[in-house]
């Protein structure tokens, strides 16, 4: 288990070195974030102020406009009581003053009609007026004058330049709510009337239906719970609410260290099974080559061994002798054989599995001890499976081994063979002293290992074989610490014995 437990040592280290570098890489960056971020707001801060400030501007201005127009108003009274007094004048009164003062008037517009409805006289009206139409509205306005006497009738209105005034008025009002919307600060705004229900304008808020009460109000509530409202008292317009939510900028801060991380993540996890694979690429290679040289050394001894049997038949060894040192040497060339066949894609050829488990079983039982009671149930009509029998000999044999090794010499091993919707099932349950439920998966990884002396490849290369090769499956089935374990092996069946075993 030591080389297992030395890999996954390295790698808790390079894990912990890749943290603190991302976590390095993320303090710096949130603390780049975070004064930004101090910016940003503090820039929003400062247009809310301006928004305030401007605000009151407008209303002191409009105070100002209100207190012009009554002094505008007491003016155009005066014009209109003045030419009351020149209709019907006071007995003995001098109206000198009064012409003068008539005369005087260099900004309120006057029209004076006949009785026949003909204009006669006209003051202060701007070129390109229709007469008759600012007739009807001065009348609608202020009334008429009327000279009873002649049937003359005086129109009047308020001063041009209170007419002018007040357009000024209403453009700074206008202009006010277009920078508050467009503003400079790159915020999301939404103006809305003193209901709150009703959109003014809106800018920067994008896939939101205003019509929508329920996605409006969730809006406001949003923008609200992040900074409060400013109330706007405007002329002619009432009281207004502007909403604003932190800038595009801002938000994006926000998220940024997590996308950050996130980012880091992936380009590590990606560069950890660029390195892997690369590394598993060139231990394979290792042990591809290991495996055909070691095929090819056993070629020279296996050969002088078959030539010395050869002698001892013709010194008259005993034949039984002579028969199991045939099988070892048979067992030999199939070592051989089976490592020769590592990284080269294997021939398979459908053969009864019962048969292939049954010989290999019984080449084993003699080798593993008395005290190993060896037991091998079939269902029956074997199933017929795509096999490479040097390999899944191996498969086998390395799993009896490794009972034996967990038995420690002696116990029970037990082989079920069974196929069930096209799949041939082959359980090995040995009662040795068990595998925890956390080390289930760690078994089949290459080092690991319970043994005092061993480099923890054979099962390593039982999955291999059975899953690569053989398109199968091998998985610790179930296990009792001190108990047993069950090693199951799935396998697919031949077209052939899918349709003779349904």
């Amino acid at each position: 288990m030591n080389l297992y437990a030395n890999k996954q040592r390295w790698k808790l280290v390079l894990l912990i070195a890749a943290a603190v570098i991302a976590g390095a890489t993320l303090w710096v960056s949130s603390r780049i974030a975070s004064t930004i971020r101090a910016e940003e707001q503090e820039k929003v801060r400062l247009w809310s102020e301006a928004i305030r400030q401007r605000a009151a501007l407008v209303g002191y201005t409009q105070k100002l406009f209100e207190e012009l127009s009554a002094e505008e108003r007491e003016k155009a009274d005066r014009l209109a009581d003045a030419y009351r007094l020149i209709t019907d004048p006071p007995r003995g009164m001098d109206l000198t003053f009064v012409t003068d003062f008539l005369w005087a008037n260099r900004t309120i517009p006057v029209l004076i009609y006949e009785a026949d409805n003909q204009l006669r006289y006209e003051v202060n009206v701007p070129e390109g007026v229709n007469r008759d139409s600012l007739r009807d509205v001065m009348e609608a306005r202020n009334g008429a004058i009327v000279f009873s006497e002649v049937g003359t009738r005086v129109y009047w209105d308020e001063s041009l330049r209170f007419s002018e005034l007040r357009e000024v008025m209403n453009d700074l009002i206008n202009s006010f709510i277009s920078e508050t919307v467009i503003n400079s600060a790159s915020v999301p705004v939404v103006l809305t009337d003193s209901t709150r229900q009703r959109v003014i304008r809106a800018e920067r808020v994008d896939s939101v239906d205003f019509r929508d009460p329920a996605a409006l109000g969730k809006l406001l509530g949003d923008m609200a719970a992040r900074n409060e409202p400013i109330a706007l008292d405007l002329p002619t317009q009432g009281r207004q609410y502007l909403y604003y939510a932190d800038s595009v900028v801002l938000t994006q801060l926000r998220y940024y260290p997590v996308v950050q991380l996130v980012l880091i993540g992936v380009f590590l996890v990606v560069a950890y099974l660029i390195f892997s694979s690369y590394r598993r690429a060139e231990q394979n290679q290792v042990w591809v080559g290991m495996a055909k040289e070691t095929a090819h050394q056993l070629g020279t001894p296996m050969s002088s061994l078959m030539a010395w049997i050869g002698l001892l038949e013709a010194e008259g060894v005993s034949p039984d002798y002579l028969r199991e040192m045939n099988r070892d040497v048979e067992r030999l060339n199939m070592v051989a054989d089976r490592f020769s066949k590592i990284g080269s894609k294997p021939m398979l050829e459908p053969l009864n599995l019962e048969e292939v488990v049954r010989a290999t079983v019984d080449y084993m039982r003699p080798r593993i001890g008395s005290q190993v009671d060896i037991a091998f149930e079939a269902a029956a009509g074997g199933p017929e499976v795509p096999l490479s029998p040097p390999l899944f000999s191996w498969v086998l044999e390395n799993l009896m081994r490794n009972a034996v090794d967990a038995m420690e010499g002696e116990g029970t091993l037990e082989l079920r063979l069974s196929h069930e919707g096209g799949e041939a099932v082959l359980d090995v349950r040995d009662s040795g002293k068990g595998i925890p439920r956390s080390q289930w998966s760690q078994v089949f990884a290459p080092g690991f290992t319970t043994k005092s002396r061993g480099w923890g490849l054979g099962l390593s290369l039982t999955k291999r074989i059975i899953e690569s090769y053989h398109q199968g499956k091998i998985s610790v089935h179930d296990s009792r610490v001190g108990e047993f374990t069950t090693f199951r092996i799935t396998l697919p069946m031949s077209d052939l014995t899918e349709k003779t075993n349904p």
